[in-house]
């Protein structure tokens, strides 16, 4: 344990220093936010834009039509207008993602509805050239399948596009604020959260070492050093979750420093199997379950107490356990189990939210804490 103090002293201050630099590339980004527009790269985004045509154009058929002799004829040519105009319009955007990442919204805005009418003007364009050129007596295509009206039909599709394209970038947007609304009240609520539990994880530690300097001043100071590492884990930007590496180290120091108390009556038993390097956790996760099993389970106890520690991945979740001795005083350690377990449940929900999990399970003998959550990098 000693030689893992003495490289994570440097590590830290060197982590430090990145955590600093990080911070100030994101200040840059917030600077330049990137545009609202969904990426139209993606496959559900185009399947959502083909739908929106689809929909239109039943929509305008039915505007159209007064009896159903005519719909589905009206219908399949109208579909195919909107169909494949709204895959130009997606391709075209797709391939000016980059571009408009680097614009603002106002001119990212102004470019995406000047493709969107480009657009529709070319295609309508197009369809009207393929009309004059087979809508002929010697072709059996029928008149009624192209436009013959040349102006009408593209100023028309130009006024239904422009009404269109204004609504779907109106909703992008809002949904865009509406996302980041969330998103900003999330991270309020863990600061708030996080907030909460490092006054008390100072507090207990603070009287870990007051015991300590009664008792073992050398554990005392060995304490110190311990406590600063796991305060400085604790002041990280809780913005961002953690490597799952650093979580259990800072479970690890803690229990030391709660060994140097304790003595032989703490014996932490840790079962872990293979855990990925990319997961990523709230911190102070694991630290506050080793923390309440000392305190609710071992301490009340005249004799050792066991703890046991397991960790385990299954598909894409990971499933960590703290398990400790069933408290004499049952109901009091309920009642000081809620507020840290309520904290760890809201602050997973908040990062993973439904697919992570903490459950307990008390029975005659032991009280276990169990969470679940998905690798997340």
């Amino acid at each position: 344990m000693h030689m893992v103090k003495e490289t994570r002293k440097p590590d830290s201050r060197t982590d430090d220093k990145h955590v600093g630099n990080k911070s100030g590339d994101n200040s840059g980004d917030d600077v330049r936010q990137p545009t609202y527009l969904p990426n139209f790269c993606s496959s559900p985004i185009v399947f959502g834009v083909v739908l929106i045509a689809a929909l239109t154009a039943i929509a305008l058929t039915l505007a159209r039509q007064n009896e159903w002799g005519m719909f589905f004829t009206d219908l399949a040519k109208t579909s195919l207008l909107m169909v494949w105009t709204s895959l130009a319009i997606s391709t075209s955007l797709c391939l000016l993602r980059t571009r408009l990442n680097r614009l603002s919204k106002a001119r990212a805005s102004a470019l995406a509805f000047a493709a969107v009418i480009s657009i529709i003007i070319m295609v309508s364009e197009i369809i009207y050239w393929l009309g004059s050129i087979y809508s002929t007596p010697q072709m059996a295509v029928p008149n009624s399948w192209f436009p013959q009206n040349h102006w009408y039909f593209l100023s028309s599709n130009v006024v239904i596009g422009t009404i269109i394209a204004g609504l779907v970038l109106r909703y992008f947007y809002v949904s865009h604020q509406w996302q980041r609304n969330v998103e900003s009240e999330a991270r309020t609520r863990i600061h708030a959260l996080q907030a909460r539990i490092r006054p008390h994880f100072l507090f207990n530690s603070m009287n870990t070492i007051a015991e300590l300097t009664r008792t073992n001043p050398m554990a005392a100071e060995a304490a110190v050093v311990n406590l600063s590492d796991l305060f400085r884990a604790s002041l990280a930007d809780s913005k961002k979750l953690v490597p799952l590496t650093q979580e259990l180290e800072v479970t690890r120091v803690y229990q030391e420093m709660e060994q140097q108390r304790l003595g032989d009556r703490l014996i932490v038993k840790w079962q872990l199997d293979d855990l990925p390097q990319q997961a990523h956790i709230p911190s102070l996760t694991l630290q506050p379950l080793l923390e309440n099993a000392i305190y609710h389970g071992v301490e009340p106890l005249p004799d050792k107490g066991i703890i046991e520690i397991e960790g385990r991945r299954k598909g894409n979740m990971i499933y960590l356990s703290v398990r400790n001795p069933l408290p004499i005083n049952k109901f009091k350690s309920e009642t000081g189990n809620q507020i840290a377990l309520e904290n760890i449940r809201e602050r997973l929900e908040l990062a993973f939210g439904s697919s992570a999990s903490l459950s307990r399970a008390i029975d005659q003998t032991h009280y276990q804490v169990s969470i679940a959550f998905p690798v997340k990098e």
